[in-house]
């Protein structure tokens, strides 16, 4: 909506230093620039420059949601303990669920995300197959209690996000809202002016099957992914495969027993026996919802936790301590191999492949073992991508070299399926007149953190440089001084009102031109328009924040040049 907008009446605090605590681009200039203002650790409170960024990208988002037939709903965030019990996420949020109780004794928690609720809505409002499909969305702020909230509002403890929900009756009718959402996306964050990837995903605590993510590109992403420059895959690491590769096991020799002593670590190993860690097998132990369990991977790799996590979800899994190995004969600390762990599961790495030799531990202090065969000597229980992902692994599709970078996830689509609708119990009547189970998708946007990665993107060492459609304003009018130039600027300012454009007007008195030419730069307008040493002439300059370029013009041509 056109407005004029006059700094010496708003709300605005520039600051020439960075927080002491911030260490992210966007959390240094969001503050620096007066849009955010910090209460707790993970808590900020929008200020006025703030709200006008954070709603424009509210609005981009509704557009485009309501563009393929999404209604728009508002659930509550405080929310009844029962429905997350009854799909089990009561639990498996763990210390991440903020958990409160009210004068009587019942649990409740902050909603951190709204699959339960939407599904008991449609169960209460949609009974037919004539009421399907459907997709309700809201935008609504989120609750999750981060161990270490940081980098501003990229990782906070209350944030705002977009969160909508596709229900259909046919598999293939989940594939077309699953599309319709990924293309709404792509225009969503091209709208916003994100520079974003598409990346395979893996769904966590969510559940369900497919599932990809939104990434944007920045140093301060807290995600890591992978792409190929050879072909079009990309995944998040959490969700790259590695196809196995089996040999002939007749082709390596017996089990031959080393002495090794003092080698209860792969480097010792490698190094008391001259070869590659690459050659050797590490044998992690973990506990896997109290149960030992038995990781292999290659020796010179290592476990992601994270990775293993996901896929044991919604087991817990943790390092097992020297308290586990008492009373066990069969676990040597140091020395441990898969020939023989007859009461312990094994999960390996598909690159521990059947029919690979390896270098492992014999079960026996200061043993090892050479030529121990996978699938003769030991079997795989079941083989999992678990390995931390580096630079230069071959691509799942087409086995070229990949690269490894860092991002921000700025929007997350699962297909569901129908684990809260049989949770729910969510069924409609279908053609044939019997009950027909709901299947369902779930789709994210962190809107409040599309902010923090617009500022990661789009910014250079002055300030900000908003996209025009999300900034603040259309053009920020700088009154260089005098009172001439102040009621010229002010004129100008309602002509481009007149012309349909939003307006920052700096017209404080008592500033000098520097300071405000400063805060120009920082609050990061897309364009700046100077009423200075011609104003008496009617002559402005309009300068182009992101490219520097500046030019003098009449008033007329200015209003016209802006509003074209």
């Amino acid at each position: 909506m056109a407005q004029v907008q006059r700094m010496s009446r708003l709300m605005v605090k520039t600051l020439r230093d960075d927080p002491a605590d911030a260490e992210t681009l966007s959390h240094k200039l969001l503050v620096r620039a007066g849009y955010v203002r910090r209460n707790a650790a993970g808590i900020w409170s929008w200020l006025p420059l703030g709200m006008k960024v954070l709603e424009n990208v509210s609005r981009v988002v509704r557009e485009e949601m309501d563009a393929i037939g999404a209604q728009e709903v508002l659930l509550p965030a405080l929310l009844p303990k029962e429905p997350y019990e009854a799909t089990g996420r009561w639990e498996e949020y763990g210390a991440e669920l903020f958990r409160l109780k009210d004068r009587k004794g019942a649990d409740y928690l902050l909603g951190p995300t709204h699959e339960e609720i939407f599904t008991q809505l449609v169960k209460d409002q949609c009974t037919s197959y004539k009421d399907l499909p459907v997709i309700l969305y809201q935008i609504q702020t989120k609750y999750r209690d981060e161990a270490r909230p940081r980098s501003g509002i990229l990782r906070g403890r209350e944030f705002q996000m977009k969160d909508s929900y596709s229900f259909d009756t046919t598999d293939e009718g989940l594939a077309e809202s699953y599309a319709l959402h990924r293309q709404a996306y792509i225009k969503i964050f091209d709208r916003l002016g994100l520079r974003h990837k598409i990346v395979s995903a893996v769904s966590g605590a969510m559940g369900g099957s497919a599932s990809e993510e939104f990434l944007a590109p920045a140093a301060a992403g807290e995600d890591t992914f992978v792409y190929c420059g050879n072909c079009d895959y990309a995944a998040n690491t959490e969700a790259v495969t590695f196809q196995q590769q089996p040999e002939d096991p007749t082709a390596h020799g017996p089990v031959e027993e080393l002495d090794t002593p003092d080698t209860p670590t792969i480097e010792t190993l490698a190094a008391h026996l001259d070869v590659l860690a690459s050659r050797t097998l590490k044998n992690l132990l973990v506990k896997v919802d109290g149960e030992i369990v038995a990781v292999g991977v290659p020796g010179d790799r290592e476990v992601d936790l994270g990775k293993l996590e996901d896929h044991l979800a919604p087991a817990t899994v943790e390092l097992v301590t020297a308290e586990d190995f008492e009373g066990r004969d069969d676990l040597v600390r140091g020395y441990v191999g898969p020939q023989g762990l007859d009461k312990v599961r094994y999960i390996a790495d598909p690159r521990v492949s059947p029919g690979t030799a390896w270098i492992t531990g014999a079960n026996k202090p200061g043993k090892h073992a050479r030529n121990v065969v996978a699938g003769r000597d030991f079997e795989v229980e079941q083989y999992l991508d678990v390995v931390v992902v580096e630079e230069g692994d071959p691509c799942p599709h087409c086995g070229s070299d990949l690269k490894i970078d860092r991002a921000i996830e700025i929007g997350h689509i699962f297909q569901l399926g129908r684990k809260y609708a049989d949770a729910f119990q969510l069924d409609v009547l279908g053609q044939n007149g019997k009950p027909v189970r709901v299947t369902m998708g779930s789709y994210g946007i962190g809107v409040s953190r599309a902010v923090a990665a617009l500022a990661e993107q789009h910014a250079d060492e002055q300030g900000l440089c908003w996209p025009r459609e999300i900034a603040p304003a259309d053009v920020h009018v700088v009154a260089a001084g005098k009172a001439l130039q102040t009621e010229l600027a002010l004129d100008v300012s309602e002509k481009l009102k007149a012309a349909g454009l939003r307006v920052l007007v700096d017209d404080r008195a008592g500033v000098s031109p520097g300071v405000k030419f400063t805060d120009a730069e920082l609050i990061g307008v897309p364009k700046i328009l100077v009423a200075g040493r011609r104003s008496g002439e009617g002559v402005v300059e309009l300068k182009d924040r992101r490219t520097g370029e500046r030019e003098e013009l009449t008033v007329d041509e200015a209003i016209a040049r802006l509003s074209a």
